[in-house]
């Protein structure tokens, strides 16, 4: 063992030995004193849909749990679903982003002793510096610009600067890991837009997020990216074989590009489905009447009160729960295999993601507690928590050619 393992290790049982609630006190000072960055969050504007939010009917990244999580950053995605490749689908998911836009300089405007939007890393140090909530915008599915390489100058003059280019379901700039059933691999990866987007992106100072893309996707971006990438949200695929995971092979790729991995809590990405799952699903589906083969929970939402309820919590029940152990669990796969500086936190809040423990953006000092308790320092959970991602976007500043 090497000394600073051995330094970690003695300093993990020396908090043991003082027992829990010292352990934890010491815990929660190292929350306090780290730059907490959550790197993905997705945006609710009014009109969205009540599953979305929190039990208590407010947004899981609200201020007051920001604040009671000791949270000091996130990025906000401005994200869209993926729909028909006309005109008029296309201007109403430019519709979509330009309300989620709107929203998130509202959530500023109301608060502007507490929310700064920031539009640099150097930034959301100054922002945190002085006790205020740092917002980065980012952007998620490139099927709202149509097929316009050129559409991403106009997110970037608006602040975006995290970008990436698929949600569930292909588009015309790339492959989802997530296709529409019997879609499959479209363009082998990046179609000659996503490859040219990347270069884009590139020149523009913003960091590329490869979460949602296929595994030739992520290779054929990092391949071409002169930055250092990040997936925004995605989990270890040796621990649970889940197409939105990254495999071994990927993970290995992203370390060579410099880039980040942050893991997201959510539930059905961080432990294996049962064998008969599908079959389960399947029968579920057909059980409320939408199609057998259809994916997930799609068209769950279209059914009517109180059946929609009784749906989503069969549907919830269908997969094994997971915990903050569960979720470490990833994190220190991930950290052992390509490095703690490779590794982050995004959580995709509002999207579906949360776990035991981790719910919201208030239980945040519960995953510092358990890596505390796993033996990590706090030069490492200043790492995980935020020094990663923030390096990776300076680093994809840096490389700006406009």
């Amino acid at each position: 063992m090497s000394p600073r393992s051995l330094l970690m290790a003695g300093a993990a049982v020396a908090l043991l030995l003082a027992g829990p609630a010292a352990a934890q006190s010491a815990a929660d000072a190292i929350h306090r004193r780290v730059l907490v960055l959550d790197s993905h969050v997705d945006v609710l504007p009014p009109g969205s849909n009540p599953r979305s939010f929190d039990a208590d009917g407010a947004s899981y990244a609200e201020l007051s749990k920001l604040r009671a999580g000791g949270v000091d950053a996130l990025v906000y995605a401005l994200a869209v679903s993926t729909g028909p490749r006309t005109p008029e689908a296309y201007a109403a998911a430019r519709a979509e982003v330009a309300a989620k836009l709107a929203a998130v300089r509202q959530i500023a405007a109301d608060n502007p002793n507490d929310v700064v939007i920031a539009l640099s890393a150097d930034e959301v140090r100054k922002v945190v510096s002085q006790g205020k909530v740092a917002i980065i915008l980012g952007f998620l599915n490139a099927y709202s610009l149509g097929e316009d390489v050129a559409a991403f100058d106009g997110l970037q003059k608006e602040g975006v600067r995290v970008a990436g280019l698929t949600h569930a379901g292909n588009n015309a700039f790339a492959d989802s890991s997530r296709p529409k059933v019997g879609t499959g691999e479209e363009h082998g990866g990046l179609s000659p837009l996503g490859k040219a987007s990347v270069a884009r992106l590139n020149d523009l100072g913003v960091l590329i997020d490869v979460s949602q893309l296929t595994s030739k996707g992520v290779f054929q971006t990092l391949e071409l990216s002169r930055a250092p990438v990040v997936a925004t949200h995605s989990a270890a695929r040796a621990l649970a074989d889940h197409t939105r995971n990254l495999s071994d092979a990927e993970l290995d790729a992203i370390k060579a590009n410099g880039g980040v991995v942050q893991v997201t809590p959510f539930n059905s990405y961080l432990l294996p489905q049962a064998p008969d799952y599908s079959a389960k699903l399947a029968a579920l589906r057909a059980a409320y009447g939408l199609s057998p083969t259809g994916s997930g929970y799609q068209g769950g939402d279209d059914l009517p009160q109180p059946r929609r309820d009784a749906f989503f919590a069969a549907y919830r029940a269908l997969s094994p729960q997971a915990d903050v152990k569960t979720y470490v669990d990833h994190i220190d796969y991930i950290a052992k295999r390509i490095g703690v500086e490779h590794v982050g936190i995004g959580t995709d809040f509002n999207h579906g993601a949360g776990i035991e423990g981790f719910r919201n953006e208030s239980q945040a000092p519960n995953i510092t507690r358990e890596l505390v308790a796993r033996g990590y320092s706090e030069v490492q959970i200043d790492q995980i928590w935020g020094g990663n991602f923030l390096r990776v976007l300076k680093a994809a500043e840096a490389g700006a050619r406009r």
